[in-house]
């Protein structure tokens, strides 16, 4: 088995690839992190309060190296979602082992930010697939969760289909904060 902190994998599909971020991503993920429509979708449960808006390129270029650094130290993986026919980055996806005193131990905890011209349930469900069963094998997880809140009705609909069903828990926080909306997928 590959250790993902040791060589990042690479997922290609006819219409997206995910690949490890890069520093020259910056100018397309700006437009993903400036998009004020897709902000709001979003998972920055307990991020420290960031909340990924980010509107000058230096801003976008510190959340790149922060990625690359938590990469080195093992602490999560960020994946830029490309649209290969556009060729260029749409969005990225982390995602990183969680053991926690809740239920959603033992669980890898992925994060979709994309532009919002992309957050509709047939894109998703196309970006989602490369991930979600090499996921479970690359952060020896026996679940999945990822939050999509109540607004984003093309996210959840795309989760659904991907047999995703939301928890009726919470998410415990570093601090305590307890966090809703999230949507699980059990290895089977």
């Amino acid at each position: 088995m590959i250790d993902v902190y040791d060589i990042c994998p690479r997922y290609e599909g006819k219409k997206y690839t995910l690949r490890f971020v890069e520093k020259n991503d910056c100018g397309d993920l700006l437009k993903v992190y400036s998009d004020e429509k897709a902000v709001p979708f979003f998972n920055s449960d307990n991020c420290y309060g960031d909340d990924f808006h980010y509107t000058a390129k230096e801003q976008m270029a510190r959340a790149i190296d922060f990625w690359i650094d938590k990469y080195n130290s093992k602490d999560f993986v960020r994946w830029s979602i490309i649209d290969n026919i556009e060729n260029e980055a749409i969005g990225t996806i982390e995602l990183f082992h969680r053991d926690s005193n809740d239920v959603f131990t033992d669980c890898g905890l992925l994060r979709l930010d994309l532009r919002s011209d992309y957050e509709k349930s047939a894109e998703i469900v196309q970006i989602l697939q490369l991930i979600t069963e090499p996921a479970f094998s690359l952060f020896d997880c026996n679940k999945i969760a990822t939050k999509a809140i109540p607004e984003a009705e093309e996210r959840i609909s795309a989760l659904q289909s991907l047999g995703f069903n939301l928890s009726d828990e919470k998410l415990i926080g570093h601090d305590g904060t307890e966090y809703s909306d999230y949507f699980v997928l059990i290895l089977s």
